[in-house]
């Protein structure tokens, strides 16, 4: 009797901490993304290992300079894209919605990249496509690997009870401190060494479009911008300079993507390498402004991409963009 109510207990604590911890997308200019505060000690690096995103990228996005760090309780958005969240198949961890006001699943599709209604209604255990005011139903699943570290990293922390003493203003500090902030900052420099050394050992392979082997490397995204050009055609056709953003997209779908300043995010893009000709179809994740290793850059794009176009240097090179 007494291990059954044990079990219960540790159900029904189990069951809580699930609660606490599930995972809610928001919609913003940039697409779907979720939303992270900060704990101690965490930093774009730490947090980028958990949602399986380039740091450089992370910080991007967020507008913020990665050499300043972070505070405690600052919220980040964290993109779904490609390299984190999937909404082909259940494989990870559920990502809800909390449906509007007037919402049906239609409508639910259309803000979350137009996912199948069918998958919806098979995820969520629904019969047609009426959904309640406020009611969370599945839109996708984020990498399982990255959730068992946030799951960790949320669970409330059990404490013992202090004396009460005077309330004082509450002051935000850097997560960091400055012995903690340079060994995290030699660590990184050391990680970016050694994989620019293993790049230039075995250079990333070459990625063929398998969608249409008829044109081979252009791209998922190259029907998305022959639709786009009928909408508003090419008024951009410029001449600039190019690093890479690695991300695990791009090797297996020909999903590429590239950051660019002034651009809306969403946009297609083609770019060109003058030394080949060859040319890939890349989505527009966000800027790259207010970052210093963007110096010198007019755009970054991911390492598939490149890879695609076959550019054989790592830090900068020149390429031909039309949008």
């Amino acid at each position: 009797m007494k291990q059954l109510i044990f079990s219960l207990f540790l159900f029904t604590a189990f069951a809580a901490t699930a609660q606490d911890n599930e995972l809610i997308a928001k919609s913003g200019d940039k697409g779907i993304y979720l939303e992270h505060k900060v704990s101690a000690k965490q930093s774009f690096y730490s947090i980028g290992r958990l949602y399986h995103l380039n740091p450089k990228f992370l910080a991007s996005y967020n507008k913020l300079d990665i050499s300043k760090g972070l505070q405690i309780d600052q919220k980040l958005r964290i993109p779904l894209i490609d390299s984190n969240f999937t909404q082909d198949r259940m494989n990870g961890t559920s990502v809800f919605y909390k449906v509007n006001d007037g919402e049906d699943l239609v409508a639910v599709s259309k803000k979350h990249n137009n996912v199948s209604v069918e998958k919806l209604r098979s995820w969520n255990s629904l019969t047609g496509n009426a959904v309640k005011k406020d009611k969370k139903i599945i839109i996708g699943f984020l990498s399982n690997e990255g959730i068992k570290s946030i799951a960790i990293t949320n669970q409330p922390v059990t404490t013992k009870p202090v004396a009460k003493t005077e309330e004082k203003p509450v002051t935000t500090d850097p997560v960091l401190t400055k012995d903690e902030k340079k060994q995290e900052e030699k660590e990184a420099e050391a990680e970016e060494k050694a994989e620019k050394k293993q790049e230039k050992k075995d250079p990333p392979p070459v990625i063929k479009e398998t969608r249409k082997p008829e044109v081979p490397g252009k791209g998922y995204f190259q029907s998305h911008f022959e639709q786009q050009i009928k909408k508003s055609p090419v008024s951009k056709d410029a001449t600039v300079t190019s690093g890479i953003f690695k991300t695990t997209s791009g090797w297996q779908d020909a999903k590429y993507y590239l950051l660019i300043d002034a651009v809306q995010p969403g946009t297609i893009v083609k770019i060109i390498n003058p030394t080949n000709n060859k040319a890939v179809y890349a989505k527009v994740l966000g800027e790259m402004s207010g970052i210093r290793q963007n110096d010198g850059l007019n755009i970054r794009i991911s390492n598939a991409g490149a890879a695609a176009l076959e550019i054989t240097e790592q830090d900068k090179f020149i390429v031909k963009v039309n949008y």
